[in-house]
């Protein structure tokens, strides 16, 4: 497939090697007037904005992804394979199963289970378990210490379900499996890095606490997850460097 894509307006070499994807649109506007220097609006079709710019000089673009794995499969899909990115950081929410974890600690995706059927569709005789490419992961825990933050890195779960009509208790299993917390988005990331031969990490902040009445307001969520958003780009810096 030629660029522009049916979902990317982006013209050839408006899109940077490292693409970071927050859910919100209005979380990539955030990023890209807040963080980036000199962001140009590079894609805005269906309101899923995408911006270029640089962070400590090196080439960034941060892209909304959509909520769920069929929203971030086609974005991340069109990036890797015909936008020729290599890395995806997705920079997201995500609520908290495990106890001791609380509200903004920042936790990254080692591996990605999930109740989705994405992964059956690349025709695997089996179970492919979706985890995050280790360099990525690596430099991503390097640049949280150095920001002072000793990120949680474990398994998470790329839910296909906000809502479920077993209310807690369909969480309970993921829980007792060590499961560190729920999203919805990584597992269909990380297959895609992989058949495409791309690096992949999602990097989440708690905004709830599922076991606790404990949460952030959409605003919160919106503006707040700075800390993050920094160590992402610096995970970027990192990644030009190599």
């Amino acid at each position: 497939m030629s660029i522009p894509t049916p979902h990317i307006a982006a013209a050839e070499g408006q899109i940077a090697k490292t693409v970071l994807m927050p859910g919100d649109p209005l979380r990539a506007k955030f990023i890209a007037e807040n963080f980036l220097t000199e962001p140009v609006l590079v894609n805005n079709v269906r309101g899923v904005q995408g911006h270029t710019g640089t962070w400590k000089g090196v080439p960034v673009t941060v892209m909304a992804s959509g909520m769920g794995i069929p929203a971030i499969g086609i974005y991340s899909w069109e990036l890797f394979n015909f936008y020729d990115v290599d890395n995806i950081i997705r920079i997201g929410s995500a609520g908290a199963l495990r106890d001791d974890l609380k509200l903004m600690d920042i936790v990254a995706g080692q591996g990605a289970c999930t109740n989705s059927n994405y992964i059956n569709t690349f025709g695997v005789k089996g179970s492919f378990a979706p985890i995050a490419d280790f360099t990525l992961l690596s430099k991503a825990v390097e640049a949280a210490r150095e920001h002072g933050v000793e990120m949680k890195v474990g398994n998470i779960l790329s839910a296909d379900n906000f809502y479920s009509a077993r209310g807690q208790e369909g969480n309970d299993e993921w829980k007792r499996m060590g499961v560190m917390a729920i999203e919805m988005e990584a597992a269909g990331l990380y297959c895609n890095a992989a058949y495409a031969g791309k690096r992949a990490l999602c990097i989440c902040t708690i905004s709830d606490h599922l076991y606790r009445q404990e949460y952030l307001s959409s605003e919160d969520r919106q503006n707040s997850f700075t800390q993050m958003m920094e160590i992402a780009l610096d995970t970027a810096v990192k990644m030009a460097e190599l």
